[in-house]
């Protein structure tokens, strides 16, 4: 009777054993958001910013997704491809939102060296198996047609050569209304973030 029960405790405890691995294998379902100020809830609760609402609706409507939000205010496209590895180790992710380059044009620096890193970031992202999806973003009209137009291109010119999911302008719609922008012009105030989340969800839905 006693070596019954002790082959039938270890015939138990191997199937949890087993479940268990199961569960730890299961890819997670995480959708990593690396950005600058636009997606680090600049200057408003981090509940009222673009990616936490987008957290929330996950939640809502595709239970089992997750979301990490490893943004940054004034993150660079250079800093962003330097931190991306170890993001894409910790986290597997399924899905990558691309959300960088505010930055880098707003210092004027050279639009060869932001799709050079924004390439690498994508490559290193599908090569871990993960979708990706790229943010645009516009300057302001100082910036002069030549720049700004470069910089449209940028973001184009990516997502068709590398086949990734695109929203031209994250701020579409926000960011010419002075009613849902910060008084610096550059960051939506609270009442905008769902409108931020509405130009992103329909591409992002698109790679669930």
């Amino acid at each position: 009777m006693r070596r019954f029960l002790c082959l039938l405790l270890l015939l138990v405890c191997g199937i949890g054993a087993v479940q268990a691995a199961s569960t730890q294998a299961a890819p997670a379902k995480n959708v990593l958001v690396l950005g600058d100020s636009l997606s680090a809830a600049h200057n408003i609760p981090v509940e009222a910013g673009w990616v936490h609402l987008l957290e929330v609706r996950l939640k809502q409507m595709e239970p089992g997704w997750a979301v990490i939000n490893a943004s940054i205010s004034g993150e660079t496209s250079v800093s962003g491809r330097n931190r991306l590895p170890a993001l894409l180790a910790q986290y597997h992710p399924r899905i990558v939102v691309i959300e960088l380059g505010a930055n880098d044009g707003l210092r004027g620096l050279p639009l060869t060296d932001l799709r050079s890193n924004l390439a690498a970031m994508i490559d290193a992202a599908q090569h871990a198996g993960a979708k990706v999806l790229l943010l645009g973003i516009e300057l302001p009209v100082n910036y002069g047609p030549q720049y700004r137009d470069g910089l449209r291109a940028v973001y184009a010119d990516l997502a068709r050569d590398k086949h990734t999911a695109l929203v031209p302008f994250l701020l579409e719609g926000v960011a010419l209304n002075p009613s849902l922008m910060q008084e610096d012009g550059l960051h939506p105030v609270a009442n905008g973030e769902p409108l931020v989340l509405n130009n992103v969800w329909p591409e992002l839905k698109s790679l669930l």
